[in-house]
C-alpha cells in the first residue's frame, strides 16, 4: 500500500467569482455534464474509506473547485470527522485546500488553523493587475475580499501560499507585484501562466501570453527573486526552486517540471474520477470512486496511456541544451499533433531565452545554498 493523494471537487465547477481566464470553466462547458453540484456527505465518506483503506505512510488530500468553500464549512467539518473515522492505517493525513478567499470568515481561518489545513490562495498581484480579470458575480473587483482574507490568515497563523495567475496583463507589473509581495510578507509564491481554452493554443485573447510577453515575465521576476537570494533571502518561487532542485539531481517538486504526467486521482463531486485537473473530460473518465476499486481505475487509466502519451518530446526538444530543465514542460502546454502525440511547448522560446538569461546566476544561487 503506498502513499496516495487525491485532489476533490466538492463543489464542482460551482463558483462565486467569474474570473475570464479560467480553465475549469472551460474544461466543464465541454463536458455532457457541466456541473456536478454539492458533494454528498455519503460520496465524501465512500471517497474517503475507499482512499485511507488503501494508503500507507501518508495521504494527501487536496480540495479544489471551481470554489471548494462553497461545499460550507459544515462538510469540511465532516472531512474531519470522516478522516479520523477511517484512518485504519493510522497515514499521516495532510489537508490543504485551494480557494479565492471569497468566503472566508473568522470561523474559516480558525478552522483552516486548528486542523492544519495549507491554503493556496489566489491574489494576481496589485490592485490594479488582480480586479482586471478576478471579478466577482456582479463584475466587481475582489482585491480588498482577498486582502481581507489574508489578514485574517494571519490573524490566527493560517499557513498559506499564494497562488498568482500569469496574464499578458501581469507581465507589464511584475517588478511592482513582486515588491508588493514581499512587503506583504509572502514568503510561499507560486506563479501560473494562464491557458487558453482547451485547443485554441493561437487564439489571443485580452489575458493570452505571447512568447515576448511571458520572456518579460520570467527575467523580471528572476531578477527580483535573484537579487533577494544573493543577499541572503531564498525566497520560496516554485518555479525557481524547481530549478534549483533539478540542478542538484532532485525532484523538482512541481508535477509541471517532471517530464512526464503523474499519477493522480481527481474527483469530482459524484466521485468521478480523472487523471489530471487539466483533462476533466468525457473522453478521460476513469471511473467512480464510489463504485469502482482503485486497481480498475488504474486499469483505465493504463488503457487510455495518459501517461505514457505524455513521455513523448518533439524531436527538436532531444537536441536542446535546455531539456534536463525545462523536460518538456506540462502535458497541457504541448502543441498536440495529428497522431495524437505532442510536440513543443507552447513557451518553448520563452523557455529557451530564460535559461540563456539566467543559467549562471541560478547555478550561484545553488552554490550559495548548498
Amino acid at each position: 500500500m503506498p502513499a496516495i493523494s487525491i485532489m476533490m471537487k466538492p463543489a464542482s465547477g460551482l463558483c462565486n467569482m467569474r474570473c475570464n481566464y479560467c480553465f475549469y470553466s472551460d474544461e466543464t462547458s465541454k463536458r455532457e455534464i457541466c456541473s456536478y453540484g454539492i458533494m454528498s456527505l455519503n460520496t465524501l465518506e465512500q471517497i474517503l474509506q475507499k482512499t485511507l483503506a488503501f494508503a500507507e505512510g501518508n495521504c494527501s488530500i487536496l480540495f479544489q473547485g471551481g470554489e471548494p468553500t462553497l461545499a460550507g464549512l459544515d462538510f469540511f467539518k465532516s472531512v474531519i470527522e470522516l478522516e479520523h473515522k477511517w484512518n485504519v492505517n493510522h497515514v499521516n493525513i495532510q489537508n490543504s485546500i485551494q480557494t479565492n478567499g471569497f468566503l472566508i470568515d473568522e470561523n474559516w481561518a480558525k478552522f483552516f488553523h486548528d486542523h492544519n489545513f495549507l491554503v493556496g490562495l489566489s491574489l494576481d498581484g496589485t490592485r490594479e493587475v488582480h480586479d482586471a480579470c478576478r471579478k466577482d458575480s456582479n463584475q466587481e473587483g475582489t482585491f480588498d475580499k482577498v486582502l481581507h482574507t489574508i489578514e485574517l490568515f494571519k490573524k490566527y497563523h493560517v499557513e498559506f501560499n499564494i497562488l498568482t495567475v500569469v496574464t499578458k496583463h501581469t507581465t507589464l507589473h511584475t517588478k511592482e507585484i513582486y515588491s508588493f509581495y514581499k512587503n506583504m510578507g509572502f514568503e510561499w509564491q507560486q506563479y501560473i501562466p494562464c491557458l487558453n481554452p482547451l485547443d485554441e493554443f493561437h487564439t489571443n485573447y485580452d489575458y493570452s501570453l505571447n512568447s515576448k510577453d511571458y520572456t518579460v515575465f520570467l527575467k523580471d521576476l528572476f531578477d527580483c527573486w535573484y537579487e533577494e537570494a544573493k543577499s541572503g533571502h531564498l525566497r520560496y518561487v516554485r518555479f525557481f526552486i524547481g530549478l534549483m532542485n533539478l540542478l542538484c539531481r532532485r525532484a523538482p517538486g512541481a508535477c509541471e517540471m517532471n517530464g512526464v504526467c503523474s499519477r493522480q486521482f481527481v474527483i469530482e463531486a459524484d466521485g468521478s474520477v480523472f487523471p489530471c485537473d487539466f483533462y476533466m473530460l468525457d473522453e478521460w473518465l476513469l471511473g467512480n470512486f464510489t463504485h469502482d476499486s482503485i486497481e480498475d481505475i488504474e486499469k483505465k487509466r493504463e488503457e487510455l496511456h495518459f501517461i505514457e502519451t505524455s513521455t513523448h518530446l518533439d524531436s527538436s526538444c532531444k537536441n536542446c541544451k535546455w531539456v534536463y530543465l525545462c523536460r518538456g514542460g506540462c502535458r497541457r502546454d504541448r502543441i498536440p499533433l495529428e497522431d495524437g502525440l505532442f510536440g513543443k511547448n507552447r513557451h518553448c522560446k520563452s523557455f529557451r531565452d530564460f535559461f540563456e538569461y539566467a543559467y549562471l546566476r541560478l547555478v550561484e544561487i545553488v552554490n550559495l545554498y548548498s
